[in-house]
């Protein structure tokens, strides 16, 4: 029940057009019940050879049905408005929330999951609300003026004929009982199988790589036949009860016929009488059946409410204060201090007291072996993730009390697998700054040696990268991010191995645009090559999330075995052992 009163809450904005909507099929349904009696006035004068009559109850009849008609047709046009207003609203709000919640939730969470909520389970929540409230209020009330329209009529066939009422609610009842946490299953298997489904288009190109086409396949049918396991398991439970609903009211249908028959034969009832009694039991039997199959939808719309509850019900852990300034000016001076970062769920912490202070305009390079902590460092700038204690400071504040926009407007990150949006070569430049100009934008292109191979491209900067632009080179994508940072004109600039993608000739090209804008930045590269190493001031390594040493990259070879392990294995062994001075790398580029 609080799950579905919450449902109900998004039909507030609408109440009124609600209400419209249930006043329209109040008429409908009044019309409806009135049709019955009109029939059985005109049986009579047939038999009595009453012609005006006759006429004049025919007229009624299509007076009736034209009414229903015009009410009809205005109730579904407004639930149907309704319907796609909440669908709208539910839209908004669950990607408002998504833009809300941190990075940490989406590092635990499918994409498939999150898709199939805003999806299927979003539409049965629509459906419902839109269409299922009006169906169940329209069968309750034919059911309640039918049965006083019988009760007028017959008081004693009216109580004979809603003897079995009880029955079918006590079996709707049971039946929704049962059918809840069936349907919330059906649910949950099917936001599986999309999140399979999705992982699979994603990675076609790694499965095709690899031939694995039959194992994916086989896979995806696993979680096919798993939605079909639990789907037909609540389809059993709908067989076992929905036609046990639709076959109660039929034993009163029985009983009508036998007793009101025998009335007719006797001559204490009229025909016309008995057919308006019985049109209107007949009546009876299909709002009941309308009410399995909405409970049917409501069961369903409360299971997929719970799920998109749960996204929106949780609460984002990285919030901007109330009231919190913006970044205060500054030439980005960064400062950690006893700054531990521990992952939700993690064993053990990614950064573990970490002291580090790197002044304004500064280049420093992190490296360290895979997993010491290098991303994770960087990544407490931008408040992609929050310090578990200890604080970082840029320009003197602390970042978990300044307006988060302004924080990360101030950073730029390019990150070894850059992302790029399915629109123009502009647009993905123009990202972070909308507003820029096309000069604007093609300067902070040719700055990220890209301009060269977008004039190539068959509309130059209006042509589409496709989606995650992958009818780019991985060397076009990183220079596209390049371009989208210079663009964003930082404070700091974060490059995590912003190179890897490109070949070693585009890579001393970027590295010299690079130091031009690295010059009045402060910037954090996250470097796997000496040639990177070679653009910082200093050198910051890092060993199980702590800082082991830093410094110049020739005093770090000569002190820190740690170091020169990392330059040994990750880099051209001629290029340790002879030490080649930074200034000698740096002239190279």
């Amino acid at each position: 029940m609080p799950t579905f009163r919450r449902l109900l809450a998004f039909l507030h904005p609408y109440r009124r057009a609600v209400a419209v909507s249930f006043a329209l099929a109040a008429g409908a349904m009044g019309s409806t019940v009135l049709i019955p009696y009109l029939t059985g006035r005109a049986i009579d004068a047939i038999r009595g050879h009453h012609r005006h009559d006759l006429l004049m109850w025919a007229l009624a009849i299509t007076l009736a049905g034209l009414a229903r008609l015009v009410l009809s047709v205005f109730r579904r046009l407004i639930a149907g408005r309704v319907s796609l207003g909440v669908e709208l609203d539910l839209r908004n709000r669950l990607y408002s929330q998504l833009q809300r919640l941190e990075l940490s939730f989406f590092d635990r969470q499918q994409t498939g999951q999150l898709m199939s909520r805003a999806t299927v389970d979003l539409q049965s929540v629509r459906f419902f609300l839109g269409y299922g409230l009006i169906f169940i209020a329209q069968s309750l009330l034919t059911i309640l003026l039918a049965g006083v329209a019988m009760f007028a009529l017959q008081p004693g066939l009216a109580a004979l004929a809603l003897a079995p009422v009880p029955f079918v609610v006590l079996i709707a009842f049971r039946y929704g009982r049962r059918s809840r946490p069936a349907l919330q299953e059906v649910q949950q298997r099917i936001a599986e199988l999309t999140a399979d489904a999705e992982e699979n288009i994603s990675g076609v190109r790694v499965v095709k790589a690899f031939a694995q086409e039959e194992r994916q396949l086989s896979r995806f049918r696993h979680s096919v036949a798993r939605v079909f396991d639990q789907a037909i398991y609540a389809t059993r439970i709908q067989a076992r009860y929905g036609p046990m609903i639709s076959f109660v009211p039929n034993l009163g249908l029985a009983l009508i016929l036998l007793v009101g028959g025998r009335q007719v034969i006797h001559g204490t009832l009229t025909l016309g009488q008995f057919t308006a009694f019985y049109a209107y039991l007949l009546m009876l039997i299909s709002p009941m059946r309308t009410l399995g199959y909405m409970l049917s939808a409501a069961q369903r719309a409360v299971a997929s409410g719970a799920r998109i509850f749960q996204v929106l019900d949780r609460e984002p852990r990285i919030t901007t204060p109330a009231g919190a300034p913006p970044l205060p000016d500054g030439a980005g001076s960064v400062s950690l201090r006893d700054a531990t970062l521990r992952f939700e769920g993690a064993a053990q912490p990614a950064l573990k007291g970490i002291d580090l202070e790197i002044e304004a305009g500064q280049t420093v390079a992190l490296v360290g072996a895979m997993g010491a902590g290098k991303t994770a460092l960087a990544s407490l700038l931008p408040r992609l993730y929050d310090v578990s204690s200890g604080s970082v400071r840029i320009d003197g504040a602390d970042v978990r009390e300044v307006e988060l926009t302004s924080l990360r407007r101030a950073i730029a990150i390019v990150t070894d697998e850059p992302f790029l949006f399915s629109a123009s070569v502009h647009d993905n430049i123009a990202y972070a700054r909308p507003d820029a100009t096309r000069e604007e934008v093609r300067a902070a292109a040719q700055a990220a040696q890209a301009d060269a191979f977008v004039q190539a491209l068959p509309n130059g900067y209006d042509t589409l990268v496709g989606e995650r632009g992958l009818t780019l080179s991985g060397g076009q994508r990183q220079r596209l991010a390049i371009a989208r940072a210079i663009l964003a004109d930082p404070r700091i600039l974060i490059l995590d191995d912003a190179t890897s993608s490109v070949d070693a000739s585009t890579e001393q090209q970027i590295k010299v645009a690079l130091r031009s804008v690295m010059a009045e930045r402060t910037t954090i590269v996250i470097a796997h090559r000496l040639s990177t190493i070679a653009l910082a001031d200093t050198i910051v390594v890092l060993e199980d999330g702590r800082v082991a040493d830093e410094g110049p990259h020739a005093e770090l070879v000569e002190r820190s075995e740690l170091y020169r392990e990392i330059v040994e294995k990750g880099m051209p062994d001629q290029v340790f052992l002879t030490r080649k001075p930074l200034e000698a790398e740096v002239a190279g580029l």
